[in-house]
């Protein structure tokens, strides 16, 4: 299936706007603004995957709840504080800012998310909030989607937008994200917050469908540093505004298809801008008994400490690699295994039916100097395939991590 690539990002689709503003929740340090609002001019369906760490935010708790009824007109986000780690007192402050923002958009009850990410461990402070809720709304457009991208931005260096165009059996469709995410990524979700917005009309049963499945290919295989946060959350708005239904197979399917495609392409967004990077790596793992083993060996090189430091020094440590597919967990036998490290600069074979190759060292710098780095393994046992994401780790990840609360 052909995605057009547009210009925008979440408020690409029919019927969306946005806003943000600096209400000061964190010390101003920077012009960015801190507090967005997300909101569908229609009725919207919805879908939401949430962080599978039990020690999650008050946020998430809620907006597992307003996710019960399937629809959702708007999203409220803060950046520089998670609100987790606050208890009871959380909750009701989450709640709060769902409830100002449902009486200024004139919405009803449990028709707005509440999202927050920054410092864990402090109370949100919830006026700031509301007052840059207040300020956003009446200023709100289709074009102040970026700002909206900018303002969720933590450790972020980039913001993370993007929006594809889909010619159906009825009709166009259109599908824009904005994400934010840096550090504390690692499978299952991670620290990210992720807003994908369609003007399809779909049911809500079919979005929760295509966007697990594009989760579990995407942000599911995306690894900065092996933590897992508190506060991730990927949405899924449908608002129909485009006038196009999505009824048959065939076009489920396609739009299940570009939901995928959407969320990869913000997951190695998300990998290229781990905190501290100065490379992406995406690995692919080829002929492995079951799709479950692929998955398992490639997240496992691209979650390896070792051979991420190994290409931060541009050394092609080809040994960090097959040890990594070794403790996967995966079935792999080593006695087939070759192994191939390519860029745009060119590629080499540092392995090749399970022994190491004479390859020019030279050319492997080269290769590992470029930005994009692809590792990719051959094992021969089958017809299991998957791919994974991930950074570089140097030494500015640690400096980051080293001072990010005080």
């Amino acid at each position: 299936m052909a995605y057009k690539l547009i210009e925008g990002g979440v408020t690409a689709p029919k019927g969306y706007t946005a806003g943000a503003v600096y209400a000061g929740i964190k010390s101003r340090k920077t012009e960015k603004p801190d507090v967005a609002v997300l909101y569908s001019e229609y009725p919207a369906s919805c879908a939401a995957c949430f962080t599978t760490n039990k020690f999650c935010a008050a946020p998430v708790i809620l907006d597992r709840e307003i996710l019960k009824k399937g629809k959702a007109r708007a999203i409220v986000i803060n950046s520089g504080n998670a609100n987790a780690a606050t208890g009871k007192q959380g909750i009701e402050d989450a709640k709060a800012v769902e409830t100002e923002a449902e009486k200024l958009l004139g919405l009803g009850e449990d028709e707005v998310f509440v999202c927050s990410t920054g410092v864990i461990g402090q109370r949100l402070p919830v006026e700031k909030v509301l007052d840059g809720v207040r300020r956003i709304v009446p200023n709100m457009a289709p074009e102040k989607g970026t700002d909206a991208a900018w303002a969720i931005m933590t450790t972020d260096t980039k913001k993370k937008e993007s929006a594809y165009e889909l010619q159906l059996s009825t009709g166009t469709v259109r599908i824009g994200a904005m994400a934010k995410g840096s550090g504390m990524i690692h499978p299952n979700m991670a620290t990210m917050l992720v807003y994908v917005t369609t003007d399809a009309k779909a049911d809500p049963a079919d979005l929760q469908k295509m966007l697990s499945a594009a989760v579990d290919k995407s942000f599911n295989m995306c690894t900065v540093d092996g933590d897992t946060s508190t506060n991730d959350s990927i949405f899924l708005l449908a608002n129909g505004a485009s006038g196009v239904e999505i009824k048959t197979e065939e076009d489920k399917a396609a739009l299940a298809g570009l939901v995928e495609h959407i969320c990869i392409d913000i997951a190695r967004r998300i990998a290229s801008d781990g905190e501290g990077a100065t490379h992406l790596i995406e690995v692919e793992a080829y002929g492995l008994p079951t799709e479950h083993d692929a998955r398992l060996v490639a997240k496992s090189i691209a979650g390896s400490m070792l051979f991420k430091a190994a290409v931060f020094g541009r050394d092609a440590n080809w040994g960090r690699i097959m040890a990594a597919a070794g403790y996967s967990g995966a079935d792999v036998d080593p006695t087939k295994a070759d192994c191939i490290i390519k860029s745009a600069a060119g590629e080499v074979q540092v392995m090749k039916d399970g022994f190491g190759t004479d390859f020019s060292e030279e050319l492997a710098k080269e290769v590992l100097t470029e930005h994009d780095i692809t590792v990719i393994v051959k094992f021969y046992s089958g017809d299991g395939e998957a791919k994974a994401w991930g950074c570089d780790l140097t030494y500015d990840y640690v400096k980051i991590n080293g001072d990010y609360r005080t």
